[in-house]
């Protein structure tokens, strides 16, 4: 799931620049194909184009100067499998909604805020999973001229995929929910490169910022894209597999040719038997977002935050598990410098499940009613761009339910500055709306508290 900044703010001495996004459907028609395969269904997400013009306003909310526009993409949750096969029509979806962003302003520039309300859209989807499979082909092709092998012995810990998927150890560093928080002391970077053509598909390049997701049944891997566009089983030859990184950190690994009808693809190539780097830029396979939030808890219990698997399957797996009254880092991606949709930047979407559910019942693929995954009652959002981080509290459009405990999101320390009010409580945004609402961190970090 793709979320782009809700509100771009520019701050000076008497003005507030501020985004107000039109929303514009993709092309869509209504030849569903739904490819299944012996995990789950492939699921993905519809993808909408906002609109965003920029509008230069003083201190008392009056325009100062004519609008601009600038395009930027977004998804919504879906909850089946469509493929997409042209260029103009949205990435995979089912039945979904729309975001229609709204900005609104008081005289004080700290207190500029952004919502964000839902409305259903139509669903989209392909004429059949040949087209995507045809792309992938043609993406795998492009990205594997660049890559170089190495015979060189890795700096890893490779595990077996076998092993892992198919009785994962109690003591598994991350079969228990503490060791999701990963092998890095926070915002320390990663020190071993990653060797190409050294580490077997069959096996898992576990450490280094990588978490092995032993629960979802795939080897660790978060997910797995086969040549033939068909999703999951096991990593093997022509197959791109992803993987998860830490809290605060994202996968550096997706090919640069994408499929030209707006599928993602993401992670490492399994070639010849061994794995390859997809994107031979970076020499490791993850790196740290901005360190601009935190997610600190008050509760008594833990929860299960799970951001979406993108690039990639768009799997709601990558776990932020906050335990009672502990702390983590929440991505906030660099949306200048990572990975953009057919040009336009992308961030991070997280699933946030009630207190108390477990990580490997909320970190998945949800079902209708379940409350789980897709189906969480509410969303967090994060992203960077242009020296200010945009962070959000959405609406799950498939869930209406109220959260079993609050969230606001505030200034971490005195220093920190935090533009814009944003809270979530009793089911309900800024003491009585239904609609999501964003600030914009210009300084410091901000942090998502949990409290009842």
């Amino acid at each position: 799931m793709r979320v782009s900044a809700a509100v771009a703010l520019s701050l000076a001495s008497a003005s507030v620049s501020s985004a107000l996004p039109h929303v514009h459907r993709r092309a869509a028609d209504n030849n569903d194909c739904t490819t299944a395969h012996t995990h789950h269904q492939n699921k993905r997400a519809i993808a909408i184009e906002y609109v965003y013009q920029t509008v230069t306003v003083n201190d008392e909310g009056v325009a100062l100067q004519a609008p601009s526009s600038s395009v930027v993409a977004t998804e919504i949750p879906s909850s089946e499998l469509t493929w997409s096969a042209t260029s103009t029509s949205a990435a995979s979806a089912a039945s979904a909604a729309s975001a229609a962003l709204s900005v609104s302003s008081s005289a004080a520039p700290s207190s500029a805020t952004t919502t964000l309300s839902s409305s259903s859209v139509q669903q989209a989807a392909s004429s059949a999973a040949a087209s995507s499979a045809a792309a992938w082909s043609s993406a795998a092709s492009s990205s594997q001229a660049s890559w170089s092998s190495s015979s060189s012995a890795p700096a890893w810990s490779a595990a077996s995929s076998s092993a892992a998927s198919s009785s994962p150890s109690p003591s598994s560093s991350t079969s228990s929910s503490g060791g999701t928080d990963g092998d890095l002391a926070g915002f320390s970077n990663p020190s071993q490169q990653f060797q190409d053509g050294t580490i077997k598909c069959s096996d898992f390049p576990s450490g280094q910022g990588v978490l092995s997701l032993d629960w979802l049944g795939f080897g660790g891997w978060s997910g797995i894209e086969n040549s033939d566009g068909s999703t999951g089983g096991t990593c093997e030859e022509g197959s791109y597999c992803s993987y998860a990184c830490q809290p605060g950190m994202s996968k550096t690994q997706w090919p640069s040719s994408q499929p030209a009808n707006g599928v993602s693809i993401g992670g490492l190539y399994c070639k010849n038997g061994y794995l390859y780097r997809s994107n031979t830029n970076s020499d490791y396979l993850c790196e740290w977002g901005m360190d601009m939030a935190v997610v600190t808890s008050e509760l008594s219990e833990s929860v299960a935050i799970c951001r979406t698997d993108y690039p990639g399957t768009e799997n709601m797996v990558i776990p932020t598990y906050v335990e009672a009254g502990g702390q983590l880092p929440l991505t906030v991606v660099d949306e200048d410098n990572y990975y953009q949709w057919k040009g336009m930047k992308t961030s991070a979407q997280y699933y946030v499940n009630n207190a108390g559910v477990s990580l490997e019942d909320g970190c998945v693929w949800g079902t209708p009613g379940s409350g789980v995954g897709n189906w969480a009652p509410l969303n967090f959002g994060a992203g960077y761009t242009n020296g200010v981080a945009y962070l959000a509290l959405i609406p799950n459009p498939n869930n209406h339910d109220s959260l079993n405990f609050n969230v606001k999101i505030v200034a971490a320390d005195s220093s920190s500055i935090v533009n814009g009010q944003c809270y979530y409580e009793n089911g309900q945004y800024n003491g009585g709306g239904s609609d999501g609402c964003t600030v914009a961190v210009t300084a410091g970090r901000a942090k998502f508290v949990l409290y009842n």
